[in-house]
């Protein structure tokens, strides 16, 4: 589904020597193993993320295809990296969950050494994106425990107003923001969409405490809504983002 995003952030990257990385939010490993191997022996990549099992579907990947990078399972709003250790971070999708989000970029911030640079893709607004609510707007009649989004709460839309962003990281010190509205072409195969929704995001979470009679209906339902985006063998949508770039004084 992202891989177009993950094309977006590896162009970023420099192979020169000693180039150091971080991805944050990096989950199993897709996007830190990409940069990795486009750094080879030049360079060095570390992924961070707070889940265990990701992390560890990280590391196998990384040992199969003989890439060199490495993970670490730590919260990166909190984490003690050490000062000035990084040329470049990077997130796909990693940094809208911050509960205190302009103490996690200053965070990262010291991480940085001196010049470097911050590129992030984050989700724009849940209305500009109606096909990652779709299952919980066909769901909602059926499950009436679905927990409401809150637009300032973490989450996937946390940063869909732009100057609020902006403000997030001017205050926690980064400087030349820029913020750049994408919109980019996705897609899965049909045969991994009902897998898509019931693991994932709201309505994959109350599932996972669903009745099986509850759950057949809300699949059921569900999968019908999902209907025009399906075409042939994939399902496609158009994911509307922020390309989002800072540098650290």
């Amino acid at each position: 589904m992202f891989q177009p995003f993950e094309e977006r952030l590896v162009r970023m990257v420099r192979a020169k020597f000693g180039q150091r990385v971080l991805d944050v939010g990096c989950g199993t490993g897709s996007t830190t193993l990409a940069v990795a191997r486009r750094l080879g022996a030049q360079g060095y990549c570390m992924g961070v993320d707070i889940s265990a099992p990701m992390l560890e579907v990280a590391r196998a990947r990384a040992k199969l295809e003989g890439t060199f990078a490495s993970f670490l399972c730590a919260d990166a709003q909190r984490h003690p990296f050490e000062p000035a250790s990084f040329d470049l971070i990077i997130s796909r999708f990693g940094v809208m969950f911050f509960d205190q989000p302009v103490n996690a970029f200053a965070n990262l911030r010291s991480a940085a050494s001196q010049g470097a640079q911050l590129r992030f893709i984050a989700w724009r607004s849940a209305a500009e994106n109606p096909f990652m609510t779709t299952a919980e707007r066909a769901a909602a009649p059926l499950l009436p425990r679905l927990p409401p989004r809150r637009a300032d709460a973490p989450g996937q839309f946390s940063f869909a107003d732009r100057q609020r962003m902006a403000a997030i990281l001017q205050q926690s010190g980064w400087m030349d923001v820029y913020i750049q509205p994408i919109d980019v072409e996705c897609s899965l195969p049909e045969q991994a969409l009902v897998g898509y929704f019931t693991r994932l995001g709201p309505v994959g979470l109350v599932l996972q405490e669903a009745d099986e009679i509850t759950r057949s209906q809300v699949v059921a339902t569900v999968r019908a809504a999902f209907n025009s985006y399906v075409q042939g063998a994939e399902v496609r949508y158009t994911a509307a983002c922020w390309m989002v770039s800072a540098t650290a004084p």
